[in-house]
């Protein structure tokens, strides 16, 4: 089954959509003003287990250069707009997204 990822900026929430339908739903810190998370379709391209820095556990890499969905080591982050674009998610979360989705995966962002 294909998976696709949907972002709501506005509601600070990623959805994992499976045949139409939302599986999962995980609460996501993104961009502040100066440095908005930008809206448009996308696709994952590469996945890196503890990158280091502030990424967390997991990096999902976008095919929009230096954007992503990672981890965080400040999980008092999420729910806010605080990045500089890219979506920040619980630890724990993204390890399962990371498990469940493939490369090429697509991930539409929305306002």
């Amino acid at each position: 089954m294909a998976y696709s990822i949907k972002i709501s900026l506005s509601q600070r929430l990623l959805m994992l959509i499976r045949d139409g339908n939302i599986a999962r739903a995980y609460p996501v810190g993104v961009g502040k003003s100066a440095t908005a998370t930008p809206t448009g379709r996308y696709n994952i391209i590469n996945k890196a287990y503890n990158p280091g820095g502030p990424y967390g556990a997991v990096w999902l890499g976008l095919n929009q250069p230096h954007y992503g969905i990672h981890g965080t080591n400040n999980p008092s982050s999420i729910g806010g707009a605080v990045s500089k674009g890219c979506i920040r998610m619980n630890n724990r979360d993204v390890i399962e997204l990371a498990s469940i989705v493939a490369i090429g995966t697509s991930v539409i962002i929305v306002n």
